[in-house]
């Protein structure tokens, strides 16, 4: 049995749209995954920029206000 010409031609269409179609899904697919992983290192970069303060920076921030105090109290009149 003898197969019209124009089958191999549909099929053949029909293989090369299919191939398109799967290789822009997985273009588009790349392209999220890339924005994906640069939104994730922005993140990243924001949260390294300030870092935490130490303990040490703490004290001596709790060393200050208690000058800071002290001195308002001087200059209020006001014995500690």
């Amino acid at each position: 049995m003898e197969q019209d010409p124009n089958v191999y031609i549909i099929i053949g269409a029909f293989a090369l749209l299919s191939i398109g179609i799967v290789s822009s899904l997985g273009l588009r697919g790349w392209r999220d995954w890339i924005a994906l992983k640069h939104a994730e290192l922005d993140i990243a970069r924001r949260s390294n920029d300030a870092p935490l303060p130490s303990a040490t920076s703490r004290i001596e921030v709790a060393d200050l206000k208690e000058r800071v105090k002290k001195l308002e109290a001087i200059a209020a009149g006001i014995d500690i």
